[in-house]
């Protein structure tokens, strides 16, 4: 990576870069990685098998229990909380995977209960691009925009760059280092321009 380009990115997301060496480390070094065709399927939840999120809000209503309704937006730690049971985790969680444990932890006071939980609103994500970009940054992103298309914003790949080394650093739900290659987002191998990126992604190009 080029002087300047290394004095653009200090300047521009420092804080990123922060967050990138912590992530990094928890993903057991720089030199660790997986390539996104070995990602995990709780890595890949798509629109359809939409993924709760810190600053989302979700409403929970019990039928038979209107006391019971709430609209509560997702903390900064992960949870809600619903009366009776208390704090629950919420983030990184399916809407019907958290309904179905609620409906399991309110046996407890309901017989029988039937719980309707939906997401109300979902908050744009963001997503810092780093090293061999045109514009290093933050960017605000609705949700799940593909790989190519974050680039794409970013300006794009420099003259310096390393096609074959282009990462994915995520925390959520695990730490992972996912390695694509130009050529595969290019071509959308195996889905690789369409892999969805998430709220606290860091995409490195180095």
């Amino acid at each position: 990576m080029t002087t300047l380009a290394w004095r653009v990115l200090r300047a521009s997301a420092p804080i990123a870069l922060a967050g990138l060496s912590a992530s990094a480390v928890a993903c057991g070094g720089p030199g660790t990685f997986i390539w996104y065709s070995q990602v995990s399927p709780d890595q890949l939840a798509a629109p359809r098998d939409l993924v709760i999120h810190v600053g989302d809000t979700v409403s929970v209503r019990v039928l038979g229990h209107d006391e019971m309704t709430l609209k509560e937006r997702v903390r900064s730690d992960g949870r809600i909380a619903v009366p009776l049971i208390g704090e629950v985790d919420a983030q990184g969680k399916r809407p019907a995977a958290l309904r179905g444990e609620l409906e399991g932890r309110l046996k407890d006071y309901i017989v029988s209960p039937s719980v309707m939980l939906n997401v109300d609103e979902v908050q744009p994500m963001t997503v810092v691009l780093l090293g061999e970009v045109g514009k290093p940054g933050a960017y605000t992103l609705e949700p799940y925009t593909g790989l190519a298309q974050a680039l794409a914003m970013s300006g794009g790949l420099t003259e310096y760059a390393q096609r074959s080394r282009i990462f994915v650093v995520r925390t959520q739900p695990s730490p992972v280092r996912i390695r694509f290659t130009y050529e595969a987002i290019s071509r959308d191998e195996g889905h690789a321009a369409s892999f969805p990126l998430r709220s606290g992604d860091v995409v490195v190009v180095e």
